[in-house]
């Protein structure tokens, strides 16, 4: 555990530092996020942090490297990880082109599909889908098609549900810390090796998302832009798609202590993207949903995500992250929760969460502060 601190903690400082550098080169080049009808933004903001949360990774992968426990694992945890920070800068250099120039949907889509299929090609792919009492094994078509469909519908959620200071890159946070739980505990209870790759990976991006914070988060100095929103969905995505091949499919379906435990711990390896990041799959269907009953593209924008009704609702930009923040942590660590304990006591636990949630959303906006004299 000590040396996954240690890797969250090289991800973050190294990102909080490179994305000073970031900023000024957004500037230089012209990376900067003009004000149009449906931002919230009021004055022009730089691009860019998603090479600055790249260099995290990097430089936590690097690190990692070199500890003494991690550096001693199998070949297959730094195999997977190089694949990832591979990929990952991949579909980080289709963002920061989109970033300057503003490449259209198809381009960009091509170019997820090509981070894709990179870190397919380099072994990280689904083996088989976990089932309920069962697994399904995969052909190499297969397992190619469904890792490519999971990176790039994830890679797709973040980028929509990238529409206020510092949402992107908190909710996937949150999420990577809560897979980062999932892993290392399902490791542990199983007796399997506490080096795997998707803990390392989530421990980075983890890091990587808190470090660009400061400089992210409301008001705003600079955007993660797509290079960010896409890298990190991407990384969130792979490491999943990594636990599945690492763990053997009875230890997974086992949970813990390999005892049976909910119909959730079956999937979980393959639902756990989509559970963490709930909410911007919800919000990306219900766009493509909204702009294909109104004749336009899917992919032309709009002002009617989740995050601009919170607006509309009364919340201000800072609440309505924190709001976002606070569905994603019910979400994330609910279904991570109930996953892995049985019983009454997790259901409960999970819809107290939920009931708490519900009145932050509706009962935050009329709250106001006395102000006293």
């Amino acid at each position: 555990m000590r040396e996954y601190l240690v890797v969250f903690g090289i991800s973050l400082g190294v990102t909080y530092l490179l994305a000073s550098i970031a900023r000024m080169l957004a500037h230089h080049f012209g990376a900067v996020a003009r004000v149009r009808d449906r931002d919230v933004h009021a004055v022009p903001t730089p691009y860019f942090g998603g090479p600055a949360m790249l260099g995290g990774l990097v430089a936590a992968y690097l690190t990692a490297t070199h500890l003494p426990f991690l550096s001693r694992s199998e070949s297959s945890v730094f195999g997977d990880a190089r694949a990832v920070v591979i990929g990952g800068a991949v579909i980080c250099l289709v963002g920061v082109i989109d970033d300057l120039f503003e490449l259209d949907a198809l381009s960009k889509f091509a170019g997820q599909v090509l981070a894709g299929v990179v870190v397919v090609a380099l072994g990280v792919k689904f083996f088989y889908l976990p089932l309920y009492g069962s697994v399904l094994g995969l052909d190499q078509v297969q397992s190619a098609i469904f890792t490519v469909l999971l990176i790039v519908g994830t890679a797709n959620a973040v980028n929509f549900v990238d529409g206020l200071d510092g949402l992107a890159a908190g909710m996937v946070a949150i999420g990577a810390i809560a897979f980062f739980a999932y892993a290392f505990v399902l490791a542990v209870e199983n007796g399997e090796s506490r080096a795997i790759a998707a803990a390392l990976l989530t421990a980075a991006l983890a890091g990587a998302c808190i470090g660009v914070l400061p400089h992210n988060f409301f008001p705003a100095r600079m955007f993660i832009g797509d290079s960010g929103s896409m890298l990190i969905g991407f990384v969130l995505a792979c490491s999943s798609i990594s636990l599945t091949g690492q763990f053997p499919a009875t230890n997974i379906s086992e949970g813990i202590g390999g005892a049976q435990t909910t119909f959730l711990t079956f999937l979980l390896p393959l639902i756990l993207p989509v559970a963490m990041l709930l909410v911007p799959f919800v919000d990306l269907a219900l766009a493509v949903v909204r702009r294909t009953r109104a004749g336009r593209s899917p992919f032309s924008p709009d002002k009617m995500h989740i995050h601009h009704r919170l607006l509309e609702i009364g919340h201000s930009h800072r609440n309505a992250v924190l709001v976002m923040y606070s569905i994603a942590g019910l979400v994330a660590f609910g279904t991570v929760f109930v996953s892995l304990v049985s019983g009454w006591q997790s259901i409960v636990g999970f819809f107290v969460l939920a009931a708490l949630t519900a009145a932050f959303v509706f009962l935050l906006p009329r709250w106001r502060p006395i102000n006293r004299t």
